[in-house]
């Protein structure tokens, strides 16, 4: 992979420069080599990932008083594009621990929880996961059929919760460490009371129901359906108060979008390098690639629009404070383009390529098919532009 001198403007710190010269020697040296196989046999790589612990991403947002590296959006946004310019798979459960996990403890939670869980999640010791889509319920949110029901000093979850990133850890159906949970705890004006609890792995009643598997992508991450099914857990695991969660839910969302919109910069940024280097290095009736014009625009268009977006993302970031209000607008926005571009920048590599572009060898299939699911995961692109319609109406423009 190339080393590409297009960051400086974007990184306003040393700190941050340092973080990404950082991963990317850890992508090159440890993630790259692997990424291939794992993608194939449809496996959570456990071993490296516990590994990135040792560079601070683990706990990446997470203050430095509950052994995090107590850094910014920015700072996940990095990690995020330099994983995925390698194997989106792997950020992907990546993602779900540190910011649909982790993040949130480390924002919504009370004291005690933080420090009970916080340093084993940002040490590797633990592995996180959140479980918001049900079954029947994804986008409508307020839908879900998850409940749980308060009984003196304990809280009985019953529910199914399916697409879990990090649901099961490995082929055994072993659960996940830390499970982040929405349920529903009552009613208020015809409207869904949403509460959040925290469930360990050995929770009586909690178990993974089925591993999903054969996806189109993404098949380096682990995904699950879990089952809560009379799953009695402490009163003090409830995050918060009762139904106060569509806040926070909210608000996580964002840095979970951001994440995901730099995860397609990463797969935009090497399928250019990609087919860059092929249309460099391949000729046809005795000339590049390169030269003919219609390759010209594959290259070109590809590298104006992942500028203008990564622009967009990090600017984004920038201007996302992990602990106040933040910026849904932007947030959407952001990920509407940086995904819709890559799996844009990876069809054309892989036209590029041409019957190359078709097989595992040259890599660009797999981003493609990786690229898919950012259109959906984490919001769909409808569902953004509804939201986007929704706040300029309010707000104006």
């Amino acid at each position: 992979m190339n080393n590409w001198k297009t960051f400086d403007l974007l990184n306003p710190t040393e700190e941050h420069k340092m973080l990404r010269d950082m991963v990317k020697s850890f992508v090159q040296a440890e993630v790259e080599p692997q990424a291939h196989q794992f993608d194939r046999e449809e496996k959570f790589n456990v071993d490296l990932f516990k590994k990135l612990s040792e560079l601070g991403l683990l706990g990446i947002t997470v203050p430095e008083q509950y052994g995090g590296s107590g850094m910014d959006a920015t700072a996940a946004v990095i990690a995020h594009e330099e994983l995925s310019a390698s194997d989106p798979g792997f950020c992907l459960a990546y993602l779900a621990h540190t910011l649909l996990a982790v993040n949130n403890l480390a924002v919504n939670g009370s004291e005690e929880q933080k420090k009970k869980y916080l340093p084993g999640l940002s040490d590797g010791s633990l592995i996180g996961a959140m479980a918001m889509s049900e079954p029947d319920y994804g986008t409508d949110v307020l839908g879900m059929k998850t409940t749980a029901v308060k009984q003196g000093d304990h809280y009985v979850l019953n529910g199914r919760k399916m697409w879990i990133t990090n649901g099961a850890i490995d082929d055994s159906k072993t659960a996940c460490d830390f499970v982040w949970v929405y349920a529903k705890t009552g009613e208020k004006n015809g409207r869904a009371l949403i509460s959040t609890f925290i469930v360990e792995k050995n929770d009586v009643g909690f178990y993974v129901g089925q591993k999903i598997g054969d996806k189109l992508g993404m098949r380096g991450s682990n995904t699950a359906e879990l089952v809560f099914e009379n799953c009695k857990i402490p009163a003090d695991r409830l995050v918060g108060s009762e139904g106060d969660s569509m806040h926070h839910m909210m608000r996580n969302l964002e840095i979970e979008r951001i994440g995901l919109a730099a995860m397609g910069l990463g797969i935009a940024r090497r399928s250019i390098e990609i087919m860059n280097k092929y249309a460099t290095e391949r000729s046809a009736f005795g000339k590049p690639l390169n030269f003919f014009g219609q390759i010209q625009k594959y290259i070109a268009d590809s590298y104006a629009e992942f500028k203008a977006a990564q622009v967009y993302v990090y600017e984004t970031a920038r201007k996302m404070d992990l602990n106040k209000e933040g910026n849904r607008l932007d947030s959407d926005g952001a990920k509407l383009v940086a995904t819709t571009m890559s799996k844009n920048v990876a069809d054309r590599a892989i036209q590029v390529l041409g019957g190359y572009g078709y097989v595992g060898e040259y890599t660009v299939e797999r981003l493609w098919r990786d690229a898919k699911l950012l259109e959906i995961g984490g919001g769909t692109l409808e569902a953004h532009q509804k939201n986007i319609t929704r706040d300029l109406a309010k707000s104006g423009f």
